[in-house]
């Protein structure tokens, strides 16, 4: 299954802009930030949610990532982040998302010493936060800043062992290719090494590797051709979420895949 992203607070403040996605018949990755959970009445969302369903689309769920930090060492700070990441899941209940994304969010300048304890915090935290929903459905970790694969797939496999079944990891291909260096290191292979156990869904965006540029595919350096054949050599089929801020890195993306549309790799996750 295949998803778009799509911000709630720019769709709540640009009702037209909103009007052009849903035309397109795209299922979307709803991003949910802090700003939206505070100026956005609950009715919109319920609204949305019925619009969603009347239009025979799926939704995923990003849950906000501002300034929280599951595994912190403060306990005032990790309360807050349970108390902000549970209510974002009661509005992923609402529209009924069949996917949950959150940052993983491991700091490894600050807890380079102490990672076991900031990954058995993290996953208290998450565990509280999900509670919100029972039965709730997957939530995929997703790597941010993290240099190496190593701590995000310890974290999932730690969450998937408290609550089985429902957490995995998210490959966010643009944050590897710039924030973990990823185009200078051409270490694609390690991440999908470590990840691919748990790996169920993707971010897809591109850059020229010196930041998180968020371009549609095909205008950066990504190599596609490299990163789907071995998503294909490993048997890999997760869903995606292209990740197009903006109406034209979608445009851009989405010509991106109709050009490439009959090779095999590309069509697993292709819209």
């Amino acid at each position: 299954m295949v998803f778009v992203s799509l911000n709630l607070r720019a769709a709540a403040a640009d009702p037209a802009r909103l009007e052009r996605f849903l035309a397109l018949g795209l299922n979307p990755e709803l991003g949910l930030d802090p700003l939206c959970m505070d100026t956005v009445a609950p009715a919109w969302h319920e609204a949305l949610a019925a619009r969603l369903k009347s239009l025979g689309l799926r939704c995923g769920l990003h849950l906000p990532f501002f300034d929280l930090q599951p595994g912190s060492a403060d306990s005032l700070v990790r309360r807050a982040t349970a108390e902000r990441l549970k209510r974002a899941v009661e509005t992923a209940r609402v529209y009924g998302a069949v996917h949950l994304v959150g940052h993983a969010r491991y700091d490894h300048l600050l807890y380079v010493r102490s990672e076991d304890a900031w990954r058995e915090r993290a996953v208290e935290t998450w565990a509280e936060a999900l509670s919100a929903w029972p039965g709730h459905p997957p939530l995929w970790l997703e790597n941010t800043y993290e240099p190496h694969p190593g701590p995000v797939a310890a974290m999932a496999e730690a969450l998937d062992a408290a609550i089985p079944g429902r957490a995995g990891l998210c490959l966010d291909a643009g944050h590897w290719f710039s924030f973990a260096r990823g185009r200078e290191q051409d270490d694609l292979q390690r991440w999908l090494d470590a990840f691919a156990p748990s790996l169920g869904h993707l971010h897809l965006h591109d850059n020229d590797g010196s930041a998180d540029q968020h371009l549609g595919m095909g205008d950066g350096f990504m190599d596609w051709e490299a990163f789907f054949q071995a998503l294909e050599a490993r048997g890999l089929a997760p869903t995606a979420t292209y990740e197009a801020h903006t109406e034209e890195t979608l445009a851009v993306t989405l010509r991106y895949l109709r050009e490439r549309g009959p090779a095999p790799a590309v069509r697993r996750v292709s819209v």
